[in-house]
């Protein structure tokens, strides 16, 4: 008698099988909240940068947008002219939503935040401008206490990877919700003000106990013993590195944008979720399927999903706010 075949360790999700269902759930939303006989809603994009990722990332959102029921407008400007040209934007009524393609000027964050402070509180379809970080980090959902009925809008990457990780049921639906991470250990690899920090908080204000690395070193976010705190905390971890919390750490997220950087997959858990969010490949490929559980190598198009999603929630806001 033949002898049966081992099944394979490790399951490879695309970020396309997880993008196809948020996108019908935003179709549907979409009918729900549009007024009848509306025109398609329309994302302004601004491009000031030549940056190829973002051009490329520009180019999947245009083609996702039309393909669900959205206008996408790509507005290529020069860095000192995008302060007007977003003003203008927030004015236009023709306009639901703008994204801004990061970074303008590397190297130096305050003139970006600047640019992120511009964008209107009603049309932040990235959850970038102060309002939506300082709900994010906390763990206020709504906009509108105690009515509750105009939700925050959060970051499109960090929660591209909450929505991947729902996918992969990595939260788990029988706890409370806002405690579903309970129990897991996650690391995320990125400690940027626009992904990796903001990832960090969002799992931890889930439940999750994270270890937060970046160059710097590691730090932990987590809602406390048995998850009480109502809200996440940051404690550094003197002397830790990246080699101490990967054996820890149920899920691996890399987001370390250079091509030279690797997760050392000996040190991962046997079982492990590695997700990677970079552009560049933070994991091995072959060597990640021989250790990990799940591998997601890329997000890219359940970030764009998102996008369109925040724009719906965009769109119900305003909604509320005529009616009421």
């Amino acid at each position: 008698m033949a002898s049966q075949e081992v099944p394979k360790t490790c399951k490879v999700i695309l970020a396309d099988t997880i993008a196809k269902k948020l996108l019908a759930e935003v179709r549907e939303t979409l009918v729900e909240v549009q007024s009848p006989g509306a025109l398609k809603p329309t994302l302004a994009a601004f491009l000031a940068n030549d940056d190829p990722a973002a051009v490329q990332y520009a180019e999947w959102s245009k083609k996702t947008c039309e393909e669900n029921g959205f206008s996408f407008d790509l507005r290529r400007v020069d860095k000192e002219d995008l302060e007007e040209a977003i003003v203008s934007a927030n004015q236009d009524d023709a306009v639901q939503g703008i994204i801004v393609y990061y970074p303008i000027w590397p190297g130096n964050h305050q003139q970006d935040k600047y640019i992120q402070e511009t964008v209107s509180l009603a049309k932040d379809v990235e959850g970038l401008c102060h309002t939506h970080l300082f709900n994010m980090y906390h763990n206020v959902r709504f906009l509108d206490p105690p009515a509750n009925k105009k939700k925050s809008i959060l970051p499109c990457t960090p929660l591209a990877i909450v929505k991947a990780l729902e996918h992969l049921q990595i939260y788990n639906p029988i706890l409370a919700y806002g405690n579903r991470l309970f129990g897991k250990t996650i690391t995320v690899i990125n400690r940027s003000e626009v992904n990796g920090r903001p990832l960090a908080a969002l799992l931890a204000n889930d439940g999750a106990t994270v270890y937060s690395v970046d160059v710097t070193g590691v730090q932990v976010f987590t809602r406390g013993s048995g998850i009480r705190a109502l809200r996440h905390q940051v404690h550094d971890k003197e002397g830790w590195e990246l080699k101490d919390v990967l054996p820890l750490s149920d899920v691996v997220i890399g987001g370390v944008p250079v091509e030279s950087f690797k997760v050392p997959i000996e040190l991962v858990r046997d079982g492990a979720v590695c997700v990677n969010f970079s552009s560049y490949r933070n994991f091995d490929g072959p060597a990640v399927k021989e250790k990990a559980s799940i591998y997601v190598p890329s997000i890219g198009k359940v970030t764009i999903a998102v996008l369109l999603r925040n724009l719906v929630r965009l769109i119900a806001n305003r909604k509320t706010d005529a009616s009421s």
